[in-house]
């Protein structure tokens, strides 16, 4: 009885851990483009001030974003192995199909995230700087476009996490 009392806490500590990672990165991520941004432009006529706003915000918070990558895949490996059939082939069930859709849709994430902060990110504030407005509205419509198909990934991962909760 001992061994499943701890397994049931260690499988809660995992999962508290994988659900504040998952809140400070997605709440993160939502207020940056739905309150900061936004706000910014609407009370920062300057876009040079603007942009280097904005670009200190989004620095700071990807030095959390890689850690709370590294810890959202490492627990959500640990709880992926509640629903993974015997044998592990994934796609012979619906939650292992759920699941697999998930880790597609983490894996898109991932890559999305880092090709938005790694090229956009840097790409309009060094455009904001040198003050080229016409090509920094241009960057900036497709970074926004890439931020809102993140938000929209980081959506359809929570509702496939809460669809394996809750799975009949």
């Amino acid at each position: 009885m001992r061994t499943l009392v701890d397994l049931l806490w260690l499988r809660n500590l995992v999962l508290g851990i994988h659900l504040f990672s998952a809140v400070l990165f997605v709440g993160g991520s939502f207020f940056i483009y739905l309150v900061l941004e936004p706000v910014s432009r609407a009370t920062i006529a300057n876009e040079s001030e603007r942009t280097a706003l904005i670009g200190k915000v989004a620095r700071r918070f990807g030095r959390f974003v890689t850690p709370l990558l590294l810890v959202l895949i490492a627990t959500g490996i640990y709880n992926a192995s509640w629903y993974l059939p015997p044998g592990w082939d994934v796609l012979a069930t619906p939650e292992g199909q759920l699941l697999a859709a998930k880790s597609v849709a983490v894996l898109a994430l991932v890559v999305l995230v880092y090709v938005h902060g790694r090229y956009f990110g840097p790409k309009i504030v060094a455009l904001a700087r040198a003050g080229r407005t016409e090509e920094l509205a241009a960057v900036r419509r497709f970074s926004r476009k890439v931020a809102y198909a993140n938000l929209g990934l980081m959506v359809v991962v929570l509702a496939l996490a809460v669809l394996l909760q809750n799975y009949p």
